[in-house]
């Protein structure tokens, strides 16, 4: 077991930043981390929702860190294009060095395969390498630490590590491995660590190697990304959300968990599992470029799941298609502001909008031409459940309590809709229908005396997810209710180029929770389908912007101190990044 200490030297050697200097490596299996000292503070392994191994983001223990031996410096780096490989990139008064940094893709689900190259950009470079893992959120020190070859060996809990690349590094009083390593100017250094829940066998991971077949795998798995209005940032999406998807097609929501979205409110969550919505909207983004690999993933994961479980689909499930367990305290401090926990209590909720969103996955498949039978019984089972369910209360989009939230039918009013375009006659008439069906329950019971949409029978405010069914079809863009919940969520929820998703109480909107970053490229698409370009396009660039160095986005801003809030990078925010710089470049449909 780990003492206080273990923390207490993550947080005095390295600690915290705000979250806009952090950058993400991904291999679709597991995430991590980087500060900008080169210390990774945030890792799990083998899998997204592991045990960390790395955890001083919450205030667990271990550390892994490359940083320039000489004082001062400052950071700055850059993901080469249509990858997650970074480049931390310090500039001290006598040398300018990098080191280039990525899992290596794609990722095997049992071993992680760290690399790390330093180069000596400009001049002789130095730097202080340190690796001290904690598994199991910090309780777990290393054990059975030994050389082989030039290579170090141990035990971390239940993880193997090996480590390659500092052969003479020097144990530390605390358990750490410490070196100091020089690197000639104009040449590199090679860094390998290997973590997995399984036995290490044959020789060490050849870094050459790794690096060809990671550089190869990226340049395969991302498309190049042209004709939009944002063309680098949108390849960049498109890089987080495939760094996010597993194997098996499962997207994780967020690679991080507990980092607080206010200040002391008690909204720390885990995100590390596959919401059913968010994968839908990843999909959908993908499919306005094309018949891309990220989309048959994304149907491929969402028909697994409606196929096994139809109407008590849940809203989320590991990667692997498993239960999301429940949520626990893991006695830690935290992220300032925030507090630890792990697991989600969504695995207790039903959505009925995440069977919307699922055939509207479906519908966007069809038009790439990529859905077969399987799929297409996928959808009917879809339908199904949508009639047996749609008159049962639901958490709705932002998980709260069960209501007849107006957005869920809607949104299943939306999906009936595209499906019924790619249905033979008779059955898309009939899909149609129930479409036309939930519209009627909607218009009967929540549409406010103004002409727009409200939220729930009885609860009058706006709503910015309402904005999202007439993009996606379930009402006409000219319907006056679509027109009057636009201005209103505009006017009464937007601030500076940001969107609000509610108005929580009282209080002015940037005092109970940061702008929704997802609501400001809904506003952005809503207003592009009136024809309003001018306007869409100056919410997209403001909502773009809400980044860092790193170009990652979190769930939330908060537009008076200029900071992402929640965790990071939240997917579905670049997934609706990704589909709007396509669509803005488009003229906006005509009726």
């Amino acid at each position: 077991m780990t003492d206080n200490h273990a923390g207490g030297l993550a947080a005095a050697e390295f600690p915290l930043q705000v979250l806009r200097e952090y950058a993400l490596l991904a291999d679709g299996e597991r995430g991590i981390l980087v500060g900008p000292r080169g210390d990774f503070a945030w890792m799990c392994a083998p899998r997204w929702d592991s045990d960390a191994v790395f955890s001083s983001l919450i205030g667990g223990g271990g550390i892994y860190a490359v940083t320039p031996a000489a004082r001062p410096f400052v950071w700055g780096g850059y993901y080469e294009q249509g990858t997650l490989i970074w480049h931390s990139r310090w500039v001290t008064n006598s040398q300018v060095l990098e080191c280039r940094e990525a899992l290596a893709f794609p990722g095997d689900p049992h071993t992680a395969v760290v690399l790390r190259r330093v180069l000596a950009v400009d001049g002789q470079a130095q730097v202080q390498v340190m690796l001290d893992p904690r598994a199991g959120f910090g309780r777990h020190q290393v054990s059975r630490l030994s050389r082989d070859g030039e290579a170090w060996t141990a035990r971390c809990g239940p993880l193997h590590l090996r480590w390659s690349g500092a052969d003479e590094a020097a144990t530390r009083q605390d358990g750490a491995l410490e070196a100091v390593i020089t690197v000639p100017g104009g040449a590199h250094h090679d860094l390998v660590l290997e973590i997995s829940d399984q036995p290490l066998a044959g020789p060490p991971a050849d870094p050459g190697r790794a690096w060809a077949a990671t550089s190869d795998a990226w340049s395969r798995a991302v498309p190049a990304i042209t004709g939009t209005i944002a063309d680098r940032d949108a390849g960049h999406a498109y890089a987080v959300l495939q760094g996010l998807t597993s194997s098996g097609g499962g997207m994780v929501a967020g690679a991080t968990m507990c980092l607080p979205e206010r200040a002391e409110q008690g909204r720390n969550y885990d995100y590390r599992y596959a919401w059913i919505r968010d994968q839908c909207y990843a999909g959908q983004a993908v499919a306005a470029y094309g018949p891309c690999p990220l989309l048959d993933a994304a149907v491929r994961f969402a028909t697994e799941r409606i196929l096994a479980d139809g109407p008590q689909l849940k809203p989320a499930y590991t990667v692997t298609g498993g239960p999301v367990p429940g949520e626990r305290s893991l006695d830690l401090p935290g992220y300032p502001g925030g507090a630890d926990k792990t697991g989600n209590w969504v695995n207790q909720q039903f959505q009925l909008d995440a069977f919307g969103e699922v055939l509207l996955l479906l519908a966007a498949a069809a038009s790439q031409g990529r859905l077969d039978s399987e799929h297409w019984r996928a959808a009917e089972v879809t339908v199904a459940a949508i009639e047996k369910r749609w008159p049962d209360p639901d958490a709705g989009i932002w998980e709260l309590d069960n209501r007849h939230w107006a957005h869920s039918r809607l949104t299943c009013a939306a999906g009936l809709r595209a499906i019924a375009g790619h249905a033979p006659a008779g059955q898309g008439a009939k899909w149609s229908g129930l479409a036309d069906s939930l519209l009627t329950s909607v218009s009967g019971d929540c549409l406010h005396p103004s002409g727009r949409w409200q939220r729930a029978p009885g609860d009058e405010r706006v709503d910015a997810a309402l904005l999202l069914p007439a993009i996606r079809g379930g009402v006409p863009p000219s319907d006056p209710r679509t027109l009057a919940t636009l201005e209103a969520a505009c006017a009464e929820l937007g601030r500076e180029g940001y969107m609000y998703r509610f108005r929580q109480d009282e209080r002015p909107l940037g005092q109970a929770e940061g702008a929704f970053l997802l609501c400001g490229f809904t506003t952005a698409l809503a207003l592009h389908q009136q024809g309003r370009d001018v306007e869409a396009n100056r919410w997209f660039e403001r909502n773009r912007a809400a980044c860092g160095p790193p170009g990652l986005l979190a769930e939330e801003y908060d537009v008076a101190q200029r900071q992402m809030r929640g965790n990071l990078p939240q997917a579905f925010v670049h997934a609706l990044l990704l589909e709007t710089a396509r669509r803005l470049a488009e003229p906006a449909p005509q009726p």
